[in-house]
């Protein structure tokens, strides 16, 4: 039993703590770092079996089998996981040729992705036919903030962005697609209207940090890593002109990174890009950790090659 003058003392401290406001409380949920783990994926481009034993370079390498078991085998090691794709989802087998995309997007439904943007060659078969593929077999949405397909069949099919709650942790996703015109058919892409990617994405960025307070913004961008000589906007560009994404996951150019690349934005803090080549055969993995008095950190990058006998 407490002594008059403990238990005076033990409200006291009790009362000082709660009248401290929120930061002393929940300051002790953050002395262990909240972890989360993001998966990734680009330019897969139907390809929903492995390379075949042909002698090729990647013979062997890809296939939805193979990323499916290190995809589980991950869930069930990490408590939060996210698993995106930035784009290409089509072209590039008969798969593609023969069923437009259907067998593609249902795999990922069964893989559990939890979003994707839209690459160039998603459009392939048109917009009524990716708009039927995403309505008829999709339960993950494609983010895409500077396409506005106001009159096109496309239109309501995508979202500029999604929050997804990861136990304390709120995390901000949006979508970033390249230029249409010369990369894309006009009877394909029709009255698509492209927007300056790094306005809407800063635009939307500012809008997810803070007025919807996310402890970390993603994007996927189907711009392509780097531009050498050029002025297109790449995820290059995109971070260094940016101000509040951390992490870019990026497609279309195929660019196989053994580790993300780390570029200062407009603030003079970190934003991390990452690119794992085309095809399925890398799977992607950051792990970062949070903490209330160190913020948010890259604790670790894997890049995971995807065989016939991944997951053991």
């Amino acid at each position: 039993m407490l002594s008059r003058k403990k238990f005076i003392r033990q409200a006291a401290l009790s009362a000082g703590a709660l009248m401290a406001g929120p930061s002393i409380m929940e300051a002790a949920g953050y002395l262990t770092p909240l972890k989360l783990t993001i998966l990734h994926t680009n330019d897969t481009h139907s390809r929903l079996e492995p390379f075949p034993m042909d002698g090729g370079r990647n013979q062997g390498l890809g296939g939805v089998a193979g990323r499916a078991r290190l995809i589980n085998q991950i869930r069930k090691e990490e408590e939060h996981v996210l698993l995106f794709d930035a784009g290409d989802i089509f072209q590039g087998t008969p798969y593609f040729n023969i069923y437009k995309g259907e067998p593609e997007i249902k795999a990922m439904t069964s893989l559990g992705y939890d979003a994707c943007t839209i690459g160039n060659h998603d459009f392939d078969a048109g917009m009524e036919n990716l708009a039927m593929q995403l309505t008829s077999h999709a339960n993950f949405p494609m983010l895409v903030c500077n396409y506005d397909f106001a009159g096109t069949p496309m239109e309501y099919k995508t979202q500029p962005y999604k929050i997804f709650k990861k136990g304390q942790l709120k995390i901000g996703v949006f979508g970033a697609g390249i230029e249409g015109k010369g990369l894309i058919p006009d009877n394909l892409f029709g009255a698509t209207k492209y927007l300056d990617p790094v306005q809407k994405a800063n635009e939307v960025a500012y809008e997810l940090k803070k007025f919807k307070y996310c402890d970390m913004i993603i994007c996927l961008s189907h711009l392509g890593n780097q531009y050498k000589g050029s002025d297109k906007v790449s995820d290059e560009v995109l971070a260094k002109q940016s101000e509040h994404i951390d992490l870019i996951i990026g497609g279309h150019t195929h660019t196989f990174l053994d580790a993300p690349v780390i570029y200062k934005n407009k603030k003079g803090n970190d934003v991390v890009v990452n690119q794992v080549g085309f095809a399925g055969i890398i799977l992607g993995r950051l792990d970062f950790e949070f903490s209330k008095f160190s913020g948010q950190k890259l604790a670790k990058s894997h890049t995971i090659s995807v065989s016939q006998k991944s997951g053991g």
